[in-house]
């Protein structure tokens, strides 16, 4: 599974909402994790989580870019975190630190796991046997296959939004659509 926030079947809150009104919307965000924009749009995507809670699964989706050569390793970090039961914090983490990541590498991506309590070695042999490989290589194609050209992009409720030139908006954008598709569930 390659969301940093566990599905409605994997996730006990998640099926509690849906329960109560319909599954959760899904907000995909095509992300790649040494990148400042992406960084910048940490802020926006707290705020969902905080004003929607488990009526928003915010799922990240990898779109390493070519321009930054740590991308396509974080993101098979991220799936690992994701497999212990730290893919948020453990985004977030990383993206707190971009400009570290860009100079550091794959010892960030290790630090980093070691401060949230992940087993860094079994982190490492992630990154050394590529098990994470396929995911990160679907959603790069899936997300070429819908237009996404860089990061951070966001698809809810079919409309992609592009965030990479200016986050400006985006959040007000995406509420507008995560209530318009709340309440058409009831």
């Amino acid at each position: 599974m390659n969301d940093a926030t566990p599905s409605a079947s994997a996730h006990p809150q998640a099926l509690d909402a849906a329960r109560a009104g319909g599954p959760p919307i899904v907000l995909d965000v095509w992300c790649e994790l040494q990148c400042p924009d992406c960084h910048a749009a940490l802020d926006d995507l707290r705020a969902l989580r905080e004003r929607y809670g488990d009526r928003l699964d915010i799922r990240l989706r990898h779109f390493p870019l070519a321009k930054h050569k740590h991308a396509y390793a974080a993101a098979q970090a991220a799936e690992e975190a994701i497999e212990q039961g730290q893919g948020w914090p453990f985004t977030e983490a990383v993206l707190a630190r971009t400009e570290e990541l860009g100079k550091r590498g794959e010892q960030l991506l290790l630090d980093v796991a070691g401060e949230l309590g992940l087993d860094t070695e079994e982190l490492g042999t992630a990154l050394i046997d590529g098990r994470h490989l396929l995911i990160v290589d679907a959603d790069e194609a899936e997300g070429k296959a819908i237009g996404v050209s860089g990061t951070p992009t966001y698809v809810i409720g079919g409309e992609r939004l592009d965030g990479g030139k200016s986050q400006e908006g985006l959040r007000a954008r995406i509420e507008e659509i995560a209530d318009r598709l709340l309440a058409e569930q009831g």
